[in-house]
Formats: structure tokens, sequence, C-alpha cells
């Protein structure tokens, strides 16, 4: 598989995975798994294909998080993480590492809130405890039965 093909076919992927599988590193250095809502879903959230239109060839991610969960101060130590989007049923699967940053943009923050998320953020958009992270990925890993492709995505073709 080529770089072209792996990269469309990441994107195929990420677009219809329900879930993101996030990686941090915890304050003694191990690895910190959870599962995330998958913003790039087009199917649950359609509203946010123009957020990430302009990221198809960087593939950045943007997460949704309490400014008060463990991950917050993972990051503020560590900014190395993954994301890692599968289907094991077609034996697909994508890894993003890079760099993790909790973004301060309120522009960006009203642009991906979803009025159902007040049951994790009552106060809405503003809610303080309501942040927005963004992984800027180095290395790309995107694999399909046996067949497989590596990549940075900060590097043009």
């Amino acid at each position: 598989m080529d770089r072209t093909s792996g990269e469309k076919r990441a994107l195929d992927l990420m677009a219809v995975t329900p879930t993101a599988v996030l990686t941090t590193m915890d304050a003694n250095g191990w690895p910190s798994t959870r599962a995330m809502l998958n913003l790039r879903n087009v199917e649950t959230y359609p509203d946010l294909i123009p957020v990430f239109d302009s990221h198809r060839e960087d593939l950045s991610v943007y997460f949704t998080t309490n400014t008060s969960s463990e991950k917050i101060s993972q990051i503020a130590q560590n900014g190395k993480a993954s994301v890692y989007y599968c289907n094991p049923s077609e034996w697909r699967g994508l890894m993003l590492g890079g760099t993790i940053s909790v973004v301060s943009d309120p522009g960006l923050k009203e642009r991906i809130w979803q009025e159902n998320w007040t049951m994790y953020y009552p106060g809405g958009v503003h809610d303080a405890d309501y942040a927005i992270l963004c992984l800027v990925p180095r290395i790309a890993k995107y694999y399909e039965y046996l067949d497989s492709v590596s990549w940075n995505p900060a590097e043009k073709p």
C-alpha cells in the first residue's frame, strides 16, 4: 500500500469509527489509555465535517474533555500522545502519534460544541470544565489485513 492509498483509507476509517482510543503518559511514565468521542465520525457529528476539512492532510484530531480530568495534568507533564482508530471486524486500524495540547481558542470551542454535551458540561460552551484537546500527529501507521503503510503527516508526499 502506498501513502496516498493509506491516507485515503485512514480518513475513511476515522470518519466511521464510533470512538477513538487516546493514550497519554501518566506521572510515572506509564501509558494511560481511554476511549474518547470520535468527533470525526460523520454520522454522529455531521456539523463538524467543516472543522476537519482543513485537517485532511495533517490528520490533526480534536477531542473534548473536562479540565478537571487526569488527562489535563498528564498532558501538561508530557505532551506526547497517540490515538487509535480501528474496525476489528475488517482488520483495519490507524495509529497517530504526536503532541497533544489544550486549545484555548474560544471560537474553536464554540464551533465544536454540541448541545447534548450539557450532560458533561452543565454550564454549556462556556463551562469552565469544558476543554478542547488537539493532537498534531508526526507519525501515522495504517494497516488493513496484512498490508500497512507509515508516514509523517507533517511532511508533504
